[in-house]
């Protein structure tokens, strides 16, 4: 086959109609729209339902909001560190042990216990799960966030908490 055999399917491209060509054409005078009323008179506004309530207006408004610019981490608890074999803990290591989701960013909680001296890496850390891994035996290092600025991009469309 050559580029200058390519066609489209037999009946697929569809002439289209030219309306409003006279009173002696087909689809002429009033253009398939029909003999006068507001849809005859191209004058029905976006969103308009006939008289009846516009639906952006039946909706309830709730109060509050869902602030866009949260940061969201991933909990991962002391008993989930302690089952890991390495003694740096990252959260690619996290990662890899099941323990935590790629591409997001990790908190440390306090729920179980560690035996072991472990050096934590991660984006945040609750107090009583500092204690304990320093208590442990371990350190903890914050990571910077992954985005850059002062706040993290906002999650949603257009529409949210508009």
């Amino acid at each position: 086959m050559r580029v200058d055999e390519l066609a489209p399917a037999p009946g697929s491209n569809k002439r289209r109609k030219r309306v409003a060509r006279g009173i002696g054409g087909r689809g002429g005078k009033t253009a398939g729209r029909g003999t006068k009323g507001q849809y005859a008179r191209n004058t029905v506004a976006r969103g308009f339902e006939g008289g009846q309530m516009p639906l952006k207006q039946r909706v309830p408004k709730l109060k509050g909001f869902n602030n866009p610019f949260r940061v969201e981490y991933y909990a991962v608890n002391l008993d989930a560190l302690n089952e890991l074999t390495e003694t740096d803990v990252t959260p690619a290591i996290m990662v890899a042990g099941g323990a935590a989701h790629k591409g997001q960013a990790v908190k440390i909680l306090a729920r179980g216990q560690i035996t072991r001296a472990v050096n934590v890496h991660a984006h945040a850390v609750s107090k009583a799960a500092e204690a304990a891994i320093v208590a442990a035996g371990g350190t903890v290092t914050i990571l910077p966030p992954s985005y850059k600025g002062v706040r993290p991009p906002a999650k949603g469309n257009q529409f949210t908490n508009r």
